[in-house]
């Protein structure tokens, strides 16, 4: 199929594609990599009148390296983090996810607040950028404003934006350098999009031991303290057992193994 007719317009600036984003009567999408956009346009599944191109505005694009964070601008590539192009400030889990993620044709034109905006169950960043702690940051007519990735996914394809609001870029809290990780997806075979996901990260310096179950078919479920887990390994069937995981016998399985996983990895 082809994707049904719509208007394009490449703005110079945010204020111009917040702009045309709150165009009134206007079906709007926004195109970042388009790697979720694109097939959904050809398929038909999403039929905007207008495509807002954003890929190329500086404040998307921006990479800002500070004492206690990273901000990485919203169209910043998975290839650029995987390639150490951004610099990592959770101790390599950053380049471990992106490295990841689909194939690399996709990774050289997918985007991290693309992927996020789109909030695909299966996606890699929702998990991982959740146990890190990370926010994203948000503009739209009323100003900006930061919103936990915890809080951003609240369902399959739903976020917490409002309509006329855009992703700017990704803020990603500095791990201390005795902080452990570990990041586990299952999938059929490499590329593909997973079908459970473990996300964890102990981060003692800072108080933190997080667990995130992604792949849920809904918003990944994020366990804040998990401090538990990592020294008990049974207590994981427990922390599924009391989540909808449980009620499907193979998806509480592949959970619990990721989660897992995940867990050994951080020791």
């Amino acid at each position: 199929m082809k994707a049904a007719k719509f208007d394009y317009e490449r703005p110079e600036d945010l204020a111009g594609a917040l702009a045309l984003l709150g165009r009134a009567g206007t079906e709007v999408k926004l195109l970042a990599g388009g790697q979720s956009l694109g097939p959904m346009l050809n398929l038909r599944l999403a039929q905007p009148e207008l495509l807002v191109d954003i890929s190329k505005l500086a404040e998307t694009r921006r990479v800002e390296d500070a004492a206690d964070a990273v901000t990485i601008g919203a169209c910043v590539t998975h290839a650029a983090i995987e390639d150490g192009a951004v610099p990592d400030p959770a101790n390599g889990m950053l380049r471990a996810v992106a490295a990841g993620i689909a194939y690399r044709a996709v990774r050289n034109r997918g985007t991290i607040g693309g992927s996020l905006a789109h909030a695909d169950p299966a996606a890699d960043w929702p998990s991982a950028l959740a146990a890190l702690g990370a926010e994203v940051l948000v503009v739209g007519p009323g100003g900006r404003r930061r919103i936990a990735v915890a809080d951003l996914v609240l369902g399959m394809f739903f976020t917490a934006l409002e309509p006329t609001e855009l992703i700017e870029a990704v803020r990603v809290p500095r791990l201390s350098p005795q902080a452990r990780w570990g990041f586990y997806k299952l999938t059929r075979k490499a590329g593909e999009f997973a079908h459970a996901i473990g996300a964890v990260l102990r981060d003692p310096a800072r108080g933190i031991a997080r667990a995130v179950i992604g792949a849920t078919g809904s918003a990944p479920i994020v366990i804040a303290d998990a401090s538990r887990l990592f020294g008990d390994l049974e207590a994981v069937a427990e922390i599924v057992d009391a989540s909808p995981l449980a009620q499907d016998p193979y998806e509480r399985q592949i959970h619990i193994v990721a989660l897992e996983r995940a867990l050994k990895q951080a020791q």
